[in-house]
Parts: C-alpha cells; structure tokens; sequence
C-alpha cells in the first residue's frame, strides 16, 4: 500500500484515497476477487490501474465500448502509464505490436471489449502472457435485469476457469439487488468481497416535468441555468434525436445528434467535438455517454421517459464528476408511458423478464409521479434509506400542489364507459370539453350526458388528469390498440364515490432549480481571478489541440480553478495542486506559472 500512496500521488496528483478505493486496491494486491458498486465520478478506475502497475504482469480491463476504452487509454498515456487497447479501429501492425507488448509485459494495462477477450485466439495469447488481474467494468451489462444487458458478459466466468489465480475485480455504477446477485453469479465471484458505496450524488438537483410543449421547457431551462455549458440530452429514438439536435441548433446552441444509424466516422466525430470543445450539447439515444469521463458536463436532459430507475441513475450521472453543481431535467408525458410498455409487450423476453420489466417501469413512474423528495426515493430504490429530505430537488424546492381530484375523475372515468371505451384520450377529451368534432357527431356521442361536462377544466388539465388515472391503474391504454383506454376494476369503487382521488397539479415552470449551497465552489474566484481563470483555460485548449486529445485530459476545471486562486510561482507550489501528478508537473507545469505570472504582471 505504500507504493499504491505513492502512484496515487505521483501518477494522478491526489493525497488520499477516496471512499473505499484503499481497502479494494488492497484486496487486488492480496489476490483476493472485489466487486465494486461505486457512483459516477467515484473513481472507480483507481480501483484496478493502481494495482495493474504494482504487480506483475498486464491488468486486463474488459469494457463494453470503444469510445470508453479510448478515452481511458488516452488518459492514462497523458499521465506517463502504459497502457493500450485493442479494437477495431487499430490496424493489423498496430494490433501485432501490442500483442507483443502483451505477451512481453511492456504494458500496465490493456482493454479489451467482451467480444474480442472470448476469441480463442485472444484467450492463447493470454494464456501466454503474465496477467495482473482481470477488471470487468460496466458490469451491470452481465445481467438481463440490467439496462445495458450484453450477453457476451454473461461468458466472463470462463476467466475463473482458465484463470483461477489471477484476481478478479466487477466494477458498476449502477446495480439494485437483483442485478447485484446477478453479477456475483453469472462471473462466479461468490468469494468476492463486495464494496458498496453511497448512491447519493448530492451535487446533482433532479427535476421532474410533466405537460405539453417539453422541448420548449427544456429549452427555457438550459437557457436560464446552462446558456454555455457542455450538456447530454437523451431521446427515446433516433427520429427524435436528430429533429431535436436541429431544433436546439436552430435556437443558437451546437447541438449534435449521436445515435447508431449514424456512421461510425460521423458519430466519432461528434463525440471528439464533445469531449475536446466547451459548450456542446449532445442529443443522443442511450447508446452515448456510458464510461465517459467528461468531468464538466453540467447537465442531463431527457426528452422521454427512461425504462427504469436504473438507467435514469446511470445517465443522470453523467452530469456533475467533478462534484460541482449539476442538474438533471426529465420531461415526459402519457405517450411515454404508452410506448416503453408496448416495447416491453413485444419483446422477445419470457413472462419473468416482461414482468420484472414492467416492476421496472412502474418504478420509475412512480419517482416521477411522487410528491415527497425525490432523492429519498431513488437512494431507497437502491437500498440506501436516508431520514431526511435533500433540499436539492424539485418537490423539496418547490413542493408540488395536489387537489381533490374525485369528481373530476369521475367525470372522466364516466366518459370512457359511455363512449364505449373504443376511444383515445384526445377523442374522450373533445367529448368532456364539449367540441362539435365530425367524429363526435357521427357518434353521436353530443348526446351523451357526459358531453361538455368538462368545461370547468382546460385541455391540458384534462391530459394531466388522464395520464394520472393511467399510470394510477385506473384506466388502461392498449397501446397495439391506438392507445384505446379502458376502465380497469379500480374504477368501480370511484364510479361508486367510495375512493377518494387525489392527483398532482400542474407544476409552475420555472421554479426548482435552486443548487445545493454545500456543493458551491471550494475556491471562490473574484473578478481578476475569473479573468485568469479563462486565460488558463484558453491555454489548456490550445494544448489539447495540438495533442488531439479533450481539454480535460490536460487539467480538469476543478484544478484550473485552483490554480487560479493560489496562483502558484513555483514548480513546488504548482505539484502541491490537486490532480497534478509528477508526469503532468513535468509536462505542463512552468507553462502554466509562465500564463499566471504574464497574466498578473
């Protein structure tokens, strides 16, 4: 553990381990197996390049993605480690030199994704060679429960047997208990220890929206709290995403679109934009942002509903890695609702996998549609109950107003039945609100009693009023039906005025966005300190240009920020910074004392 204090502060410029990062390092460097559950940002890479450098041998880092690989590895490279990948876009010679390297122990570490690792050729030349230790990140892809399943690493366990000395560590932001059990199962780790760490990202402010016109509250949002940050906004389909990333452009914002019907050259290009320019907005399907280390991106949209609870914790983690304020926005509506449970209805998957998927949807519905903290109920989701409410999230910032919705509902639920329940919500809306549609008059149905009894409210409080009902079991929406909706048992008893219905109102825009007063800036910066602040960061651009590699591989903002407060003259000031190691000391450091001291004269 000496030599790993030592790494820590000479490789990656930090005085202490954080969270549990000690106690697994030193578990790997015992030979024993870990699995680690650690939030994003939480420096779970620690965990396994320390250890890969101690020991003897290659550690083996096995990760889902390209792009995760690369800009790892490009990391590493600018903090003086040896470390390599092998994938697809390597040609022949290059891939023939790091198999050398590989088999002659001239690496530290080498990635490598599921698919290529279980090729029998990749597992001889293995075989060959001296292995420090194996690292299955991303490992909640081993599970079907999970939201990035890939069957390859559900093969993994084959490392235990071809392997059995060489220790093993799983690595996941993002597990509930069923998953968990998964992972220890499907890679044979039942001896690991296991690492749990806090879910709680107390920097990130969540907020829920509901109603019409989504894009345009996104917009407005962005707007009033991000005007120039680096942002993730994610859509359901590729459709949605490239007319959003339009739009936002549109509005004046670079915004790219990111998602697989896109070439490979046109979606690595966007993501280099990403990653190496500020301000960047990315509109992408979920396939982006899983590993990526982009430490100020300052917050993260959605455009639709997620799946589960865990993909929305895994991409809502994206915002804010470097611990400084952050928000997460979701807008979503009943069409949302509609279209993931289709999704699930035609899905290959057995029942069991179909009704767990369901569990999964209803959970996440209900994060959305509860009136208490929002933090307390996706940390208990993950089995971290916390006694207090966060004070960082909407419902606690701007706690949400709900009403006596009984009669209403009754109205609505009554106008369903008289229709026939062969209807869409819009066409049963029409009705209560009393238009003269030719649908409406052809059947009709202006003399049931139930047309125009709805007048008292708006469209859009009736839409509020439906989605509500549907998602509260109520009324049900037969998505291969043209969302035809229909009483369900639960509806008899409010027909019979012997349930009490109480629904949400419509939130007021523009309120709970307020940021946690805790996670403000340890360096606070005055006006002559902001100015130099940019000059170091124009610096460290100009630098990342000329080696092609993200701003933030040169120094994250958090370092920059510290710079620009203490103002260091000397080489032995500039290293007692966090997060300059002895490499980037060497490297960059009298370029950037030379830029304070210009600045300053």
């Amino acid at each position: 553990m000496q030599r790993a204090n030592h790494y820590l502060k000479t490789v990656y410029g930090y005085s202490e381990f954080r969270l549990h990062q000690a106690e697994i390092i030193q578990t790997l460097l015992a030979g024993g197996d870990a699995m680690t559950l650690m939030p994003t940002g939480g420096g779970k890479s620690i965990c396994y390049q320390i250890p890969s450098m101690i020991l003897d041998g290659v550690g083996i880092i096995i990760s889902p993605l390209i792009a995760l690989m690369q800009d790892q590895v490009t990391q590493l490279k600018q903090l003086g480690v040896k470390a390599a990948f092998i994938n697809s876009t390597l040609s022949f010679n290059e891939v023939q030199k790091i198999q050398a390297d590989l088999v002659n122990a001239n690496l530290d570490l080498l990635y490598l994704a599921p698919e290529r690792l279980l090729t029998s050729s990749m597992l001889a030349l293995l075989a060959q060679s001296k292995i420090a230790l194996f690292a299955i990140d991303e490992a909640h892809c081993v599970s079907q429960w999970g939201h990035d399943f890939r069957k390859e690493y559900q093969q993994l366990s084959i490392l235990h047997q071809r392997f059995p000395t060489v220790p093993r560590i799983a690595l996941t932001a993002t597990a509930d208990q069923r998953t968990q059990n998964e992972i220890v199962q499907q890679l044979g780790l039942g001896k690991a220890r296991v690492f749990v760490n806090s879910f709680n990202r107390p920097n990130i402010t969540y907020s829920i929206n509901d109603g019409q016109q989504l894009r345009e509250q996104l917009w407005k949002f962005i707007k009033k709290n991000h005007p120039h940050d680096a942002g993730i906004i994610y859509c359901l389909s590729r459709k949605k995403v490239e007319s959003t990333a339009e739009w936002f452009s549109k509005k004046g914002r670079v915004a790219l679109p990111y998602h697989a019907g896109l070439s490979d050259k046109m979606r690595q290009q966007h993501q280099q934009r990403f990653l190496c320019e500020d301000g960047i907005i990315i509109v992408a399907t979920i396939a982006f942002g899983m590993g990526i280390d982009k430490p100020n991106v300052r917050f993260v949209g959605h455009l639709n509903l997620p799946k589960s609870i865990e993909a929305y914790y895994q991409e809502t983690g994206r915002a804010g890695r470097d611990g400084e304020p952050a928000n997460a926005w979701l807008g979503y509506g009943l069409q949302d609702v509609i279209t993931l449970n289709q999704m699930i209805h035609v899905n290959d998957g057995n029942d069991t996998y179909k009704r767990i998927a369901h569990q999964k949807l209803e959970a996440m519905i209900g994060l959305c549609e509860l009136n208490t903290c929002r933090r307390q109920t996706l940390l208990a989701y993950f089995g971290e109950p916390i006694n207090e409410p966060c004070g960082n999230c909407d419902n606690c910032n701007d706690p949400p107003q709900t009403w006596d919705a009984t009669t209403a509902a009754q109205k609505a639920l009554s106008c369903v039945y008289r229709t026939g329940q062969r209807f869409g919500t819009n066409y049963v809306i029409d009705v209560l609100l009393g238009k003269e549609d030719k649908r409406i008059l052809q059947n009709r149905h202006n003399q049931l009693s139930t047309y125009g009894i709805g007048k008292d409210l708006s469209n859009i409080e009736w839409r509020t009023i439906f989605r509500q009902l549907i998602i509260q079991g109520y009324l049900y929406a037969d998505a291969d039906s043209y969302n035809v909706i229909t009483l369900t048992k639960l509806a008899r008893p409010v027909l019979r005025g012997e349930t009490t219905i109480i629904l949400r109102s419509v939130r007021r825009a523009g309120k709970g966005n307020a940021k946690n007063k805790s996670t403000d800036n340890k360096y606070p910066l005055n006006t002559r300190d902001e100015s130099l602040l940019e000059t170091l960061k124009d610096l460290r651009l100009k630098l990342s240009k000329k080696q092609s590699v993200p701003a933030y591989h040169v120094f994250h903002d958090a370092t920059l920020i510290q710079m620009a407060t203490i103002q260091p003259t000397t080489l032995v000031e500039m290293g007692s910074i966090h997060g300059i190691g002895e490499k980037k000391l060497k490297r960059y450091g009298q370029l950037f004392i030379d830029a304070i001291q210009q600045t300053l004269a």
